[in-house]
């Protein structure tokens, strides 16, 4: 089923990481139904791409924060340790 084509340019920057990500997803699956004409996938690979730089980015620059916040060491995550049943 081809995508609707969105209102916006195919190089405006999304509004947040989460809505890049749900619009790369929309692309994605369009692009795998193979339905799009040529065109249509040439724009959608274009839009993909500035998405995926906008994604990549605003990870980066959390983990740069994160960086700094636990002083420029990434720390494993750890699972809460589990209680143990003293019942006998």
């Amino acid at each position: 089923m081809p995508v609707a084509k969105s209102a916006r340019p195919a190089d405006q920057a999304p509004v947040s990481y989460e809505q890049a990500l749900a619009e790369l997803e929309q692309i994605v699956q369009a692009m795998e139904g193979g339905q799009l004409s040529l065109d249509d996938t040439l724009s959608s690979y274009k839009r993909g791409n500035l998405l995926l730089q906008y994604c990549r980015g605003k990870l980066q620059a959390v983990e740069q924060q994160v960086q700094v916040l636990d002083g420029e060491q990434l720390k494993p995550l750890r699972p809460e340790p589990e209680e143990e049943d003293d019942r006998v």
